[in-house]
């Protein structure tokens, strides 16, 4: 079990906590970090995980080879409920996604630097996340190699545009756009610190491989210079996407006219709720990884007290959407928004609402004390608490709203089946086998920006 690190004890009254673990230097720098990569003895709990992983892994192809072959009938959609688990899990991975971006690019804009220590593998979170949120609609297809052809615009082959007035062709090209530029953002943040790893690695394999991914670095100012301004150009690309992404998932919802679903609040009511869920990960992500790994002095208390922070604000802001869309529904007094929220609270799912209201409004209210912002394991489990809660957010949106059409006799139920299980927990195993094979393989803290901080390393008033 790794020590209690003194960046894990809360300063006096009045004192942050430091942003870098005291005592650090450029070479204690670049071992702990590096050496996590080019260790030879691989830990365990990391190859139980991974084989975990794998074992679920594994389930999700099961699941989806029997969805092409059998088709969507073995999952728990129906009339009037044509959209289940899968787009509530690919609005539920996209808003995952959304705090890597922001940590990266805008936060990096306003010149936050306690952004560093965290910024790398929440660049990964998001890639993996948009990685298992397009696995949804091209699966929902049923036939993905005869459908998701028509989705893209080839008109000499095929003679006919795309529907572009239809929202799920904004998806496309949103979500694809958004995958390109985090792709992109991430993948030039790795080259100085593969080049650190080229350099200190013993096997000539090793050099070679990480030579390679470091496209001829040498970290001349010629090569900083283009580094800077190639970084800094993909970080004020990606800034408008952390906005435009969600707001373009939350119109397949707004222009439509189910009630629940059309209203002008969705695109920032979705975009916090994204960042709320986001920062979650991040802290489900970041607390156990430096613990097993020992990186209290790189990722201290004062990024989780951030990451909190920004958690409870955004979801005071989800919690405002909430009250609105009770508000609008009672305040309009149109019959049918009347009786959507007569379904939330008194309807046959009103136990997912109550749920959703206490992971998302209630249990996060515990971060306004300092106390649980200040003790990993309580962050912990409000982080796990909210991103259960979001989930739920999705499926009251999705399936709430069209479980009580317009007609009684349109009413149905959804239940999903164990195929729809089967396929959210599959692509859990998915992002975790993704992750963990991301920090065994490269660097999962940003060596070179981690050592600009080392000014800082002193607790300051």
């Amino acid at each position: 079990m790794p020590p209690i690190d003194e960046t894990d004890i809360l300063p006096p009254k009045g004192v942050r906590p430091p942003i870098i673990g005291p005592g650090q230097t450029l070479g204690t720098v670049t071992d702990r970090i590096a050496g996590i990569v080019l260790t030879k003895h691989t830990p365990v709990f990391w190859m139980a995980v991974v084989a975990l992983a794998l074992a679920i892994f594994g389930m999700l192809n099961t699941a989806i080879a029997y969805l092409f072959a059998r088709g969507t009938g073995i999952w728990g959609v129906n009339i009037p409920i044509g959209w289940g688990f899968a787009i509530v899990n690919f609005v539920w991975w996209i808003g995952i996604g959304h705090a890597g971006t922001l940590i990266s690019a805008i936060l990096l804009l306003f010149k936050q630097t306690w952004r560093t220590s965290i910024n790398r593998f929440a660049e990964a979170m998001t890639i993996f996340a948009v990685m298992q949120a397009g696995l949804f609609p091209l699966v929902h297809t049923g036939r993905p190699w005869l459908a998701v052809y028509w989705l893209f615009p080839v008109p000499l082959t095929m003679g006919v545009w795309p529907q572009f007035r239809s929202p799920l062709i904004w998806d496309v090209f949103a979500v694809s756009t958004y995958f390109t530029v985090s792709f992109l953002f991430w993948g030039i943040g790795l080259i100085p610190d593969f080049a650190n790893l080229r350099d200190s690695a013993k096997s000539l394999v090793v050099k070679r491989i990480y030579g390679m991914l470091a496209m001829g670095w040498r970290g001349s100012a010629r090569h900083w210079n283009r580094y800077e301004t190639a970084y800094m150009l993909l970080a004020g690309l990606a800034t408008p996407l952390v906005l435009s992404v969600h707001s373009v998932v939350s119109l397949d919802f707004a222009s439509s006219i189910v009630p629940g679903w059309h209203t002008t609040f969705f695109p920032p009511y979705f975009v916090a709720g994204a960042i709320f869920s986001g920062f979650a990960m991040v802290l489900i992500l970041a607390i156990p990884f430096r613990y097993l790994y020992g990186m209290q002095d790189f990722i201290t208390l004062r990024h989780l007290q951030n990451c909190g922070k920004l958690m409870l604000a955004t979801g005071m802001i989800v919690a405002y959407a909430y009250i609105l869309e009770m508000f609008i529904g009672w305040y309009s007094q149109d019959k049918y928004e009347l009786a959507m929220v007569q379904n939330r609270l008194h309807g046959p799912y009103s136990l997912f609402y109550g749920m959703l209201v206490f992971c998302n409004i209630i249990f996060p209210q515990s971060l306004w004390w300092n106390k649980v912002r200040s003790t990993p394991w309580m962050l912990f489990v409000v982080a796990c608490v909210v991103n259960t809660g979001m989930w739920l957010e999705r499926f009251v949106i999705v399936v709430m709203s069209l479980q009580r059409d317009y007609l009684p006799s349109s009413w149905g139920m959804y239940w999903p089946t164990r195929w729809d299980i089967m396929t959210l927990l599959g692509t859990m195993g998915f992002f975790t086998l993704l992750f963990f094979m991301f920090i065994r393989f490269m660097p999962a803290i940003s060596i070179f920006e981690i050592r600009t901080l080392l000014p800082q390393s002193k607790v300051k008033e």
